[in-house]
């Protein structure tokens, strides 16, 4: 299927149509502005900066992934299912909803403030270096654990029970079972960490605590507002591209096969648990439990009492967010399949371009590409579920692809000796292999787009708007309470989104 013509056009028509997405707004704004402008010092100082955060962003959450998904991979618990869906909160949250988690443990007035002023410590301060790389491991830390989960369900039990019966120790288990699959899945996973760092723009904004703080977002951002430099504005986002594309580039190179070999699809058993190591397991859970869950929870209890008197317009808002999700969703999950279905790393590495760029340099692009032929207002919607269905193009893709590489090395020569093409291939060989995958994929796309506020607050429509502008707007109005009840029901429908696909696709039949 990898060599097939039918895996080679559907990957590069999804290769062109997403380098297509990111290069052509690029070159309309650079048109635009009559060529490209020059970075000044202070572009170079948050160029420096905005790679120190993504990079030491990326080592934290992933090096604290790892025990934390072994940890769950290989302990079997009341609740451990909840708590592999609860893992997935933090990243699809609305990024101001779980900052406001984050403020009311760390901030100024926060529970640990608070505890610290209890003893008779000084307070410590959430903004700076170290707020920003605080929430960009609350949100980052869950993703990489959930898709290290992912390698660790692709090693066959009955490795696990050899390793059992030839007595090798924990140590021993992990250097010749467990390191493979995670030099295997680490060097994506920093990629694609590093960079939803390096375009982070709220939570620089919120917590950075100053022009120290400044990333090249932020630089984007005020060229738009403040300078409207186009010229300077689109030649930061072509630098921000260029950073990633070396980091994706590093991580193709540095990746190795997995080779965890062909099992017999049972539940993967452990027997590496003895009392000092399933101590350590349980204090690596709890902790992280705490870490992620508490400021969800926090925020849940303060928004609850805003859900009685919900303001006009919210059903509608609602109602459009779902349909722009959904469609989002579902636009990510094809492109990522067509991009991984051919196996090539070229094709894959492709996808973090997307995310890269920023969603204000590409919104103005397409914006100025409409505006000859139609309104761009009127297709709004539209652009923004393509927009977001690129951005979580490297997290969809991060997930699938494996899983099809998988298939392929396990059963792809018995699969040539049967015949077996096209559709027969996919129905029995590739789909139910990565059935997982496809749910969880769905239920990330579709959350993450349920959340964000990007394109469509640099046009909003008059008529109409998703919940995160509608709560914008309830923002601007200071119609705060109502905001918070709003905001309650966005992370209520996100989450709702997710658990809804990643249930089905581990439970789903075909």
């Amino acid at each position: 299927m990898a060599r097939s013509p039918f895996a080679l056009t559907a990957g590069a028509a999804a290769a062109l149509f997403v380098a297509a997405l990111v290069v052509a707004p690029l070159v309309a704004v650079l048109a635009h502005a009559g060529g490209a402008g020059r970075l000044s010092a202070a572009d170079w100082s948050a160029l420096r900066f905005t790679t120190l955060q993504a990079a030491l962003s990326a080592l934290i959450s992933t090096a604290l992934a790892v025990p934390l998904a072994r940890a769950i991979a290989r302990r079997r618990f009341p609740g451990r299912g909840l708590l592999i869906l609860l893992l997935g909160a933090p990243f699809i949250l609305p990024v101001i909803v779980a900052i406001a988690g984050l403020l009311t443990i760390f901030g100024r007035n926060g529970l640990l403030n608070a505890g610290l002023g209890a003893v008779g410590l000084e307070p410590v301060s959430i903004f700076g270096l170290h707020g920003v790389l605080l929430a960009h491991v609350f949100f980052n830390l869950p993703l990489a654990t959930r898709l290290l989960l992912e390698g660790w369900r692709g090693i066959p039990t009955e490795h696990f029970r050899l390793a059992a019966q030839l007595g090798l120790s924990s140590a021993s288990l992990f250097r010749v079972l467990e390191l493979r699959m995670l030099r295997q899945r680490i060097p994506g996973i920093l990629a694609v960490i590093f960079a939803i760092c390096l375009s982070s723009f709220a939570v620089v904004l919120i917590l950075g605590g100053g022009p120290k703080a400044t990333t090249i977002e932020l630089s984007i951002y005020q060229a738009f507002s403040f300078d409207f430099d186009l010229g300077r504005a689109a030649m930061l986002s072509v630098v921000q591209i260029v950073i990633v594309a070396i980091a994706a580039g590093l991580a193709m190179t540095l990746a190795v096969p997995d080779g965890s070999g062909v099992g017999l699809d049972r539940t993967v058993q452990r027997w590496d648990g003895a009392v000092g190591q399933t101590i350590l397991d349980a204090i690596w859970i709890t902790l992280s439990t705490l870490f992620i869950l508490l400021p969800i929870l926090l925020v849940t209890w303060r928004g609850a009492a805003n859900l009685i008197d919900l303001p006009a317009g919210i059903g509608r808002a609602a109602a459009t967010s779902l349909a722009v999700a959904l469609s989002s969703g579902v636009l990510s999950v094809l492109l990522a399949f067509c991009l991984a279905l051919p196996q090539r790393r070229s094709f894959e590495g492709l996808a973090l371009l997307a995310l890269a760029a920023s969603p204000l340099v590409l919104g103005t692009g397409l914006f100025l590409l409409i505006r000859p032929f139609a309104f761009p207002g009127n297709h709004i919607l539209l652009i923004t579920s393509a927009l977001n269905a690129a951005a979580a193009l490297p997290f969809v893709l991060r997930a699938i692809a494996p899983g099809i590489r998988a298939a392929e090395a396990d059963y792809g020569r018995l699969a040539d000796s049967l015949d077996m093409t096209g559709w027969a291939r996919l129905r029995w060989l590739i789909l139910p292999r990565i059935r997982p995958a496809l749910g969880f994929s769905m239920g990330l796309a579709a959350a993450l787009s349920m959340g964000d506020l990007g394109v469509i607050a640099l046009f909003p429509p008059p008529d109409t708007a998703t919940l995160p502008l509608f709560i914008y707007r309830l923002m601007g109005a200071y119609q705060t309470e109502a905001a918070a009840g709003a905001s309650l029901v966005l992370a209520g429908l996100t989450f709702g989104l997710f658990i809804l696909f990643d249930t089905a696709g581990r439970h789903a039949r075909t």
